[in-house]
């Protein structure tokens, strides 16, 4: 019978030569979520058999793997600042680094506040959903150009029991009539496509092969997104409304210029873990 710790050394060589990045962490993982298990109770069952069934899910998982099918879209979540989501190939697998704006989101507001948020581009809502666990008194309404996305992001609404306070729905910004907004709003968020055309072709196997991407890519130079949410922000904020971002590398200095033509004030920046200019916000004056 193959156990637990022979799975692991198989699969982790076999990924290797795949040239997958932390081959073993990867292969532990994958397992650990067949066997419904966190990744470091696999060192008290180093001696386990693997059942049949079990064996041979371990295979598929490790054969997706070894194409570059992201570890997140196989096991089907991710955990994304205190909560569990549910992901496909359909959103953005929400990173890390957009933590920092959940948290300079939740540090820029009174929580005893009644506050509307708007997130656009809310992809599996990552954004919205969390914003609204840690902020009971916020309503927030999510946005996104994908019918699949949202449907996705409704999903996750109910697993969180967080649907009577976030609202997800279809739409296009692009072709939004902004005369037609009957909403004002305290915050909007945005964790836009930021990646340009040029640059998108040299990002991971892993995100151009699986990742959706109108989710990662603007199709032109990593801006357009930018100047058009700042451009109607300007009247879907209330008046002393802030406006967040993230942003990618690099494209702090020309944020932070859109938002000034824009009448924005008070405008800081962020940094994430890796000292990467990550976060700008901006209040309308």
């Amino acid at each position: 019978m193959l156990t637990v710790l022979e799975s692991i050394n198989l699969s982790t060589d076999y990924l290797e030569k795949k040239g997958i990045d932390s081959a073993r962490t990867n292969a532990e993982l994958l397992l650990a979520s067949i066997l419904k298990c966190k990744r470091l109770d696999l060192y008290m069952s180093f001696n386990r058999p693997l059942s049949d069934a079990e064996k041979i899910k371990y295979r598929e998982y490790i054969s997706r793997r070894g194409t570059f099918e992201p570890l997140q879209y196989i096991v089907g979540d991710v955990e994304f600042y205190g909560i569990t989501l549910k992901v496909n190939k359909s959103v953005l697998i929400p990173r890390q680094e957009t933590e920092i704006l959940i948290e300079e989101i939740i540090n820029a507001v009174n929580h005893e506040d009644e506050i509307k948020i708007l997130d656009i581009g809310s992809g599996s809502g990552n954004i919205a959903l969390a914003l609204a666990k840690n902020l009971p008194n916020a309503e927030v309404i999510g946005i996104d150009v994908s019918e699949e996305a949202v449907e996705l992001a409704k999903r996750n609404a109910e697993l969180t029991d967080l649907s009577t306070q976030v609202k997800f729905s279809k739409l296009d910004i692009f072709d939004f009539d902004i005369s037609e907004a009957k909403d004002k709003f305290d915050i909007i968020v945005s964790n836009p496509p930021y990646v340009s055309d040029e640059e998108y072709q040299t990002l991971q196997k892993e995100i151009i092969e699986y990742e959706p991407s109108l989710a990662v890519t603007d199709s032109a130079d990593g801006f357009k997104f930018y100047e058009h949410i700042t451009n109607i922000s300007k009247t879907l904020l209330k008046d002393g409304g802030k406006l967040f971002y993230e942003i990618g590398k690099g494209q702090a200095e020309k944020v932070i210029s859109i938002l000034e033509q824009n009448g924005f004030s008070d405008i800081k920046v962020k940094k994430d873990y890796a000292e990467i200019e990550r976060v700008v916000s901006g209040v309308r004056q």
